[in-house]
C-alpha cells in the first residue's frame, strides 16, 4: 500500500492539523464551551441550528437537489414545499415546540420535507424505520408520542389497524398516497402541498416564526435494535451541525497532511451522492441530507438499492460520491457490468458500519483512480460518523476507522473504568458536542450510555500512539472459546483478505465443552470460487490455530442486513447446530 503514498506525505502530524484546522478562521474554528453542563471544545462559528442551514440553503436556486427515477426536485422547489409544510404544522395541526413528527417511508423525495419542516419550526424530527413490522411501529409511535405521522403507502397498511391504539398520534399524512382514506385522522400530503413537480409552483411564505437555538433540541432517532426493543436517542441541533463540521475537519485534514489548499468554498463544483442507505438511518439523515443542503449537493436516491441499476445512475448523473456499508462498494465494483460504464465522476467512495477488507482500498483505486477511499465510525448516539479515515491515511492504514478531529475525544478503558495504555483493548469511550443527550424514556440505559459527555459505545477498541482507532469488536459478539477471547473483525478480516470474499459474518456456536467455537457464512464474489478448507487453510496462515472457523457457509446472495447495514447475526446463528 504505501507505494500509493505521494513524496513526503504527510507534510504535518494528526496534531498538528488538527490544531492549525481548530484555530483557522472557518466555521471548523474550535472554542471552549459547555455542552450539557459538561466541558469540551465546540465549534463556536457553526450555523446555530438546522433551520439556519436550510435558509443558508436559497442561494442554491434551481440547481437540482433531489432526484427519484424522473422526479427532479430544486433547491428552491424543495425550500417551498418545506415552508408550507411547516406553516401548516404550526397553524393547522398545532405543532410547537418539543412535539413529535414521525417520519415513517422510503427515500422518496417527500421523506425530506417533513424533517426540515419539523426542525424549523422547533418540533422534535422522529425517523423510524420503514422496515420495521407493525407492531414494531405502534411500539415506536407509542414510545415517541409523536402527534403526527408522515408514512407512505405501505407503512400505512401496517399502521392503520393499531391507530386505535394510539392515542397520541393524532394525524396521518400519506405521502404518495393511490386512493384516499375515509378515516378523518388520515390525510393526503399531495392534498396538502402538492406533487413534487408542482413544488417550484408553490407561494414563497417564509418559515414560521420560532425561539430556536443550538442546544433545543432536534431528532429522535431509534437504533438499529438488533436485539431487544430500540431505543430512541434524541439529538440537538448542535449535536447533529457538529458532526457534519467534524466530518469537514477529518476532509481538510487529509488536503492539510498532503500539502494542499483547502478549496474556496466558492471554486467547489457541486456535489452528487447515489443515496444507497435510507434517509432514517443516522448516516443518511445526519452525512448525507444536512451536508448536502449546506454545499449545494444532489442527492438521488432508489427505491432499493441494486448495483446493476446503480451503474447507469452513476453514469447519468454524474455521482461524485457514493457508499453506505462495504457490501455495497464491493458489489459496484465487482459487477459484471462494471466497465460498461463511465464511473469517472466519482471522487468519494466512503462506508463504515461494517469491517471492510484492506483489498478494498486497492480495488477502489484500481477501477476509480480519482476516487478517495474512505471508512468511518461512529453509531446513532453520536449522531453518525465521529472519526472518517480517508485519502492517504486511509491507504497507510486500511484497518484503521481514523483518528479523532479535534472536538472529539476517543478513551480505551477497562471494566472499572480506567483508561488503558496505547494498543491495548478496551472498551471504547467517545466525548464531543456531537453527542445525544439521552435515551427517550429510558433513564436507567440514559445513565449507563451517557457518562459525563461521554458516550459508553460497548465497542472494543484500540488505539495507536498518532491516535488513529481499530475497531475489534461489539463487546456482546466477541466469542469465549475455552477461556479464549475471539474478536470476530479480527477472523472477519483474515476471511476478506481471500481474493473469492467479497463478504463475511462470524458468530458463534454453541459447544459444549467449549462453550463457544468459530463459525463463518461467506459470499463470494461472481464467478470465483473456494472450498470450506481453502478457506480455513487461509485463514490458519494468518491468525491462530483457535480463531479458525469450524464451519463456513457459503452463498452467492448478499448477507442478511437489517435496514442500517447491520449484518443480522441472530439470524446467521441459527443456521449453524450446537456441537459437542
Amino acid at each position: 500500500m504505501s507505494a500509493a503514498l505521494p513524496e513526503n506525505w504527510p507534510v504535518m502530524s494528526i496534531a498538528e492539523a488538527n490544531a492549525a484546522i481548530a484555530a483557522s478562521d472557518t466555521p471548523l474554528k474550535l472554542g471552549d464551551g459547555i455542552v450539557n453542563g459538561v466541558p469540551m471544545r465546540v465549534y463556536i462559528d457553526a450555523p446555530p441550528t438546522i433551520r439556519s442551514i436550510l435558509e443558508m440553503a436559497t442561494e442554491w436556486g434551481d440547481r437540482d437537489f433531489l432526484v427519484y427515477d424522473d422526479e427532479r426536485v430544486s433547491f428552491a422547489a424543495f425550500r417551498r414545499a418545506v415552508e408550507h409544510f411547516a406553516g401548516l404544522l404550526r397553524e393547522d395541526y398545532g405543532i410547537r415546540k418539543g412535539d413529535r413528527i414521525a417520519i415513517i417511508m422510503r427515500n422518496y423525495p417527500q421523506w425530506p420535507v417533513p424533517f426540515f419542516a419539523a426542525l424549523s419550526i422547533g418540533a422534535i424530527a422522529t425517523p423510524m424505520n420503514s422496515w420495521w413490522t407493525g407492531d414494531e411501529l405502534e411500539y415506536g409511535l407509542q414510545d415517541s408520542g409523536a402527534r403526527i405521522a408522515v408514512v407512505d403507502p405501505l407503512i400505512l397498511e401496517r399502521i392503520e389497524p393499531v391507530l386505535d391504539a394510539l392515542p397520541d398520534l393524532e394525524s396521518v399524512i400519506v405521502a404518495r398516497a393511490t386512493a384516499r382514506s375515509e378515516n378523518p385522522k388520515i390525510t393526503s400530503m399531495e392534498d396538502l402541498i402538492g406533487p413534487t413537480e408542482r413544488w417550484s409552483s408553490l407561494a414563497e411564505m417564509g418559515l414560521p416564526p420560532v425561539d430556536l437555538g443550538p442546544d433545543d433540541d432536534a431528532t429522535l432517532m431509534y437504533t438499529s435494535g438488533t436485539t431487544g426493543r430500540p431505543k430512541g436517542a434524541l439529538a440537538t441541533h448542535r449535536a447533529i451541525i457538529s458532526n457534519i463540521l467534524n466530518s469537514m475537519t477529518c476532509q481538510m485534514r487529509m488536503l492539510l497532511r498532503r500539502g494542499e489548499a483547502p478549496p474556496a468554498p466558492e471554486d467547489r463544483e457541486p456535489g452528487a451522492t447515489l443515496l444507497a442507505i435510507p434517509f432514517f438511518h443516522a448516516t443518511g439523515a445526519f452525512a448525507i441530507l444536512i451536508p448536502s443542503m449546506l454545499r449545494g449537493d444532489k442527492i438521488v436516491s432508489m427505491y432499493k438499492w441494486d448495483a446493476g441499476q446503480a451503474l447507469p445512475i452513476i453514469e447519468r448523473e454524474r455521482i461524485s460520491a457514493v457508499g453506505g456499508v462495504p457490501a455495497i462498494a464491493w458489489q459496484l465494483l465487482e459487477h459484471p457490468e462494471r466497465d460498461q460504464y463511465d464511473l469517472s465522476s466519482i471522487q468519494a467512495v466512503s462506508y463504515g458500519g461494517a469491517p471492510s477488507a484492506p483489498e478494498l482500498v486497492s480495488t477502489i483505486k484500481k477501477h476509480v483512480p480519482d476516487a478517495a477511499p474512505g471508512n468511518g465510525w461512529g453509531m446513532t448516539e453520536t449522531c453518525a460518523t465521529s472519526t472518517l479515515n480517508i485519502g492517504e491515511d486511509y491507504v497507510n492504514r486500511p484497518n484503521s476507522a481514523g483518528a479523532a478531529p479535534g472536538a472529539v475525544e476517543l478513551k480505551i478503558v477497562d471494566p472499572e473504568g480506567k483508561i488503558l495504555p496505547v494498543g491495548e483493548v478496551g472498551e471504547l469511550w467517545c466525548k464531543g458536542p456531537m453527542n445525544c443527550r439521552l435515551y427517550w424514556n429510558k433513564p436507567e440505559a440514559t445513565e449507563d450510555t451517557f457518562v459525563d459527555g461521554w458516550v459508553v459505545t460497548g465497542d472494543l477498541a484500540r488505539l495507536d500512539e498518532e491516535g488513529f482507532l481499530y475497531l475489534v469488536d461489539r463487546a456482546k459478539d466477541m466469542l469465549i472459546r475455552g477461556g479464549e477471547n475471539i474478536y470476530c473483525i479480527e477472523v472477519e478480516s483474515a476471511l476478506y483478505d481471500h481474493p473469492a470474499v467479497m463478504d463475511a459474518s462470524v458468530v458463534g456456536i454453541p459447544h459444549k465443552i467449549l462453550g463457544q467455537e468459530v463459525g463463518a457464512v461467506v459470499q463470494l464474489k461472481p464467478g470465483l470460487s473456494v472450498t470450506q478448507d481453502e478457506l480455513r487453510a487461509h485463514v490458519a496462515s494468518q491468525i491462530a490455530s483457535f480463531k479458525v472457523p469450524v464451519e463456513i457457509q457459503f452463498q452467492s446472495d448478499p448477507l442478511p442486513r437489517n435496514a442500517n447495514g447491520k449484518i443480522l447475526k441472530p439470524e446467521l446463528r441459527d443456521r449453524f447446530a450446537a456441537r459437542s
